[in-house]
């Protein structure tokens, strides 16, 4: 017979940044990720291993903000693009990871046509 555990579980803002940043490039119109700063005006599109670094989580310890720095692609309808990409990146993270989101804001830090 098995007895129940109490405790509670902690989940780090990089594991989210990590499941937000996965989400937002399975989205229609998303090239890549994006560094927050941009250098000489530029975009600089971000590796897949380097994904959170796209993505900036902040906590007030029951909810959370999400920050996505995006490249898009050229032609898309940034607003509809943006609009979707929020709405899927806080579905995802609050069935996955059970953490209350409070906003998802989209930065487009660049345009990109895709080949």
């Amino acid at each position: 017979m098995s007895t129940p555990v109490t405790g509670a579980v902690n989940i780090g803002n990089d594991v989210l940044a990590d499941i937000a940043g996965f989400a937002a490039l399975e989205c229609y119109g998303i090239v890549a990720m994006a560094s927050p700063t941009l250098r000489d005006g530029v975009a600089q599109m971000l590796s897949q291993e380097k994904l959170r670094k796209g993505v900036r989580v902040t906590s007030d310890g029951e909810s959370v903000v999400i920050d996505l720095y995006v490249v898009a692609e050229y032609g898309t309808n940034l607003a509809e693009v943006a609009h979707t990409m929020s709405d899927r990146v806080k579905y995802v993270v609050q069935s996955g990871a059970e953490v209350r989101v409070d906003a998802v804001n989209v930065h487009v830090q660049g345009i990109k046509v895709r080949k």
